[in-house]
């Protein structure tokens, strides 16, 4: 007898459906899969075998055949548990063939319990636009799938409790979760500007970067707070849409990082990775492409702290994906394209010892040093920077002031109203931000008078600036002019916006 069960798999960023076709027939007892399975899938058998017969249930002495279809996508994970089992009861007669629109997805143990899997969100999503009524997976996964609307969601806490459902022996009930998308609240963010001493120019400057999603460098001495700045620039950004919070929990749930407790990803993430990383860990990829930290980080922050300290390689291969917010992995068995669209803040120091050009403190390193140390960032990914600032030594004066500083709430007011007007000024356009202005847009957008433009002409050529560098001082630009609520650039958003590019002639040349 043949029976054939729904399931799904990932293929990057999206999910497929997996047609499990299951034959049964005499001959000497046999257990193959075919269809592209990796090892974790032909492992299965052993665990299936295992987890039927601990669930009171007959596996049968006979030759199983395992199609897997498409056969010629690969098939990856521990998730086909389930399916396959199911596939082997209705194929030997335990288990009645469910309705065409169910999927089901899960781990099995040995004695036949479900066990958590990765990846369920855009397996879910991509169920329910192929018509899928129903879902059936692990117990601690249904929140998760819950998320998607129109998709009855059944968790189960093994294998004997998927039978009993369809028996009906002991009916399992739809899981339901509230879908109210509540913006998150303000305690959620646990670092607040208000601790910050001093820095106004800083703190100012990442109020830019913030409104229209620049990236930002910070170069400064060791205890300038450069860290302790960056963690506090999450509360400041806009909230996320539905949208933008269910692309976030996609790559989330891919790498198994979605809370059982909090099914979506409503705060904007921030990603801290050491600078130790491989250029796979920060870029993504691997033998089986998986996202690295600057998809984990889409739609939020990706904080590199010590710039010069990671490795290059790992470095230049942001170059492309912060361009183009997507990062793209070629291998032998397909492409794979994951959203990287992120704010970039990375801090420095100047040199070696962290003291050149600080007032108080005396530089030991050597120019040769200094250059050296400088020359591990290359200029085309500096060029991709927004804003460069230098974070200066607190004076102690600051320090032992009892009066707070601005709250990020407060911030985060003014950053909104500049996003909202962004928002009206782009819409229908695929924009949401000044950073990701296209030439066309700027032409429009970002038009300059007479002095100011010859004050930016200025600027360029005693700055020796890139094109690039040209077109990201007017986003900046544009950026500041809307947090003044002034609908023309006018020159003291252009001067304002160029000295934030000025510490490449102090540092970089």
């Amino acid at each position: 007898m043949i029976a054939q069960v729904n399931s799904a798999a990932l293929f990057g960023i999206d999910g497929f459906i997996v047609d499990v076709e299951t034959d049964i027939s005499n001959g000497l007892p046999a257990f193959d899969i075919v269809g592209l399975p990796d090892a974790a899938v032909k492992e299965s058998k052993e665990r299936i075998r295992a987890a039927i017969k601990n669930s009171g249930l007959t596996m049968p002495s006979k030759r199983i055949t395992l199609n897997l279809a498409p056969a010629d996508i690969k098939k990856e994970g521990t998730h086909f548990d389930l399916s396959i089992a199911v596939g082997i009861l209705i194929a030997s007669e335990q288990l009645k063939q469910p309705t065409p629109d169910s999927v089901f997805m899960g781990e099995l143990s040995l004695n036949g319990d479900l066990r958590r899997i990765n990846g369920v969100l855009p397996m879910a999503i991509s169920a329910y636009q192929r018509g899928i009524k129903a879902i059936y997976l692990p117990e601690e996964n249904a929140r998760e799938a819950a998320v998607i609307e129109g998709l009855k969601v059944y968790g189960a806490k093994s294998l004997r409790d998927i039978v009993m459902h369809f028996t009906g022996e002991k009916k399992l009930s739809p899981y339901r979760e509230e879908r109210n998308f509540s913006k998150p609240d303000e305690n959620e963010y646990k670092y607040d500007f208000r601790d910050v001493k001093g820095q106004v120019f800083v703190k100012r400057a990442l109020e830019i970067a913030a409104a229209g999603g620049h990236n930002i460098l910070m170069i400064g001495p060791p205890g300038s707070g450069k860290t302790m700045i960056a963690q506090r620039i999450p509360g400041i950004l806009p909230d996320m849409s539905f949208d933008e919070a269910l692309e976030v929990t996609k790559v989330h749930s891919i790498a198994g990082l979605v809370s059982d407790n909090q099914p979506l990803v409503k705060t904007r993430p921030f990603r801290h990775p050491h600078h130790t990383i491989s250029s796979v860990g920060l870029s993504g990829g691997g033998t089986n492409p998986r996202p690295g930290e600057i998809s984990l980080s889409h739609n939020g922050v990706l904080f590199l702290d010590e710039l010069p300290e990671f490795r290059r390689d790992a470095l230049e291969a942001m170059r492309q994906p912060l361009e183009d917010g997507e990062v793209t992995i070629t291998r032998a068995s397909g492409t794979v394209t994951y959203p990287c669209s992120v704010m970039l803040v990375a801090s420095m120091n100047p040199c070696p010892c962290g003291y050149y050009g600080d007032p108080t403190r005396e530089c030991s390193c050597t120019q040769t040093q200094i250059m050296k140390y400088m020359s591990k960032i290359s200029g085309p990914l500096l060029d991709r920077i927004d804003l460069h600032i230098e974070v200066p030594a607190v004076k102690y004066e600051e320090l032992e002031k009892k009066q707070e500083g601005e709250s990020s709430q407060g911030i985060k007011t003014r950053v909104d109203l500049a996003r909202q007007v962004q928002l009206e000024r782009y819409k229908c356009r695929g924009v949401y931000s000044n950073s990701q202005l296209t030439p066309e847009l700027m032409k429009l957008h970002c038009e300059l008078d007479k002095e100011t433009n010859e004050l930016l002409r200025e600027a360029y050529n005693t700055l020796g600036l890139s094109a690039r560098a040209h077109n990201r001082i007017l986003k900046v630009a544009r950026t500041i002019a809307d947090l003044a609520g002034e609908e023309k650039i006018k020159m003291e958003h252009i001067a304002e916006a160029i000295q934030y590019r000025a510490l490449d002639k102090k540092f970089f040349n």
